[in-house]
């Protein structure tokens, strides 16, 4: 079987391609791309990739831009830290929601699926008509996520629960990982910035850039920045400009305003 992974984080696409090696070693990683542009010039094209696999937030924009470009005929599953896109994402031929870290049994579980669809002729062309009936009962499958309501933070010898409710934003220092909040309090954490917004309401926090995650609350001035970039400052003072690419401009924007 011939697959494709559409995945702007090299981390995120190793670790899906070991994954999917030891779960199903029938499949074969044909290509990884890393844009919504170079998506669409894949598909502009023949190809025989037989399942995608597919994060939503990619480098210049959200992945469903793909499909205002291009048809894709083949089923995917879509590979996310967010779940808000569910619905979205069963309407444009996929057969399940993978919310990252991925989990083996999880991935184990939509392959499943993909290979029971196929059989009976739900998966491949027709993926993108599910009736509302099959989209409900995929929806039942997709895997809730429960976000953090307290982080625990070492203090010595003990673990003090600190509510997420008071983080301004967490950053990355010389690979240490550091929750600031609305106090001005500093706390190191023992996770990597990718796990830790695993674990956030993505309505309540947003992904920056690769060194901050930032509260909605705590956003306090947008500015404009040369190169059609934005300039977010905090009502808590950072190490640095907090600089949202051009690329994420669009999804800061609806993620603010939302």
């Amino acid at each position: 079987m011939k697959a494709l992974i559409i995945e702007d984080e090299l981390i995120a696409s190793q670790n899906l391609q070991r994954l999917l090696n030891r779960i199903s070693p029938d499949i074969e990683v044909e290509r990884t791309l890393e844009s919504v542009e170079e998506a669409v010039e894949f598909f502009s094209g023949s190809n025989d990739i037989e399942l995608v696999f597919m994060d939503i937030h990619l480098a210049d924009g959200l992945a469903f831009h793909i499909f205002d470009s291009v048809r894709i005929q083949c089923p995917i599953i879509f590979t996310t830290a967010y779940d808000q896109y569910a619905i979205d994402a069963f309407r444009v031929n996929s057969i399940d929601y993978l919310l990252k870290p991925i989990k083996s049994e999880d991935l184990e579980r939509a392959l499943d699926k993909y290979r029971n669809l196929k059989s009976m002729n739900v998966a491949g062309g027709d993926a993108g008509n599910l009736t509302a009936t099959q989209i409900a009962s995929l929806m039942q499958m997709v895997q809730q996520p429960k976000y953090k309501s307290h982080m625990l933070i070492p203090l010595r010898d003990k673990l003090i629960p600190l509510p997420v409710s008071q983080i301004a934003y967490i950053y990355l220092d010389d690979k240490i990982s550091r929750l600031v909040t609305f106090e001005g309090q500093q706390h190191a954490l023992d996770k990597p910035l990718d796990a830790i917004f695993a674990q956030l309401d993505p309505s309540r926090f947003f992904r920056a850039n690769r060194q901050y995650i930032i509260a909605h609350d705590a956003v306090s001035d947008i500015s404009l920045w040369p190169l059609s970039k934005l300039h977010v400052s905090l009502s808590v003072p950072t190490p640095e400009k907090i600089i949202i690419s051009r690329a994420r401009v669009a999804e800061f924007k609806e993620w603010f305003t939302d």
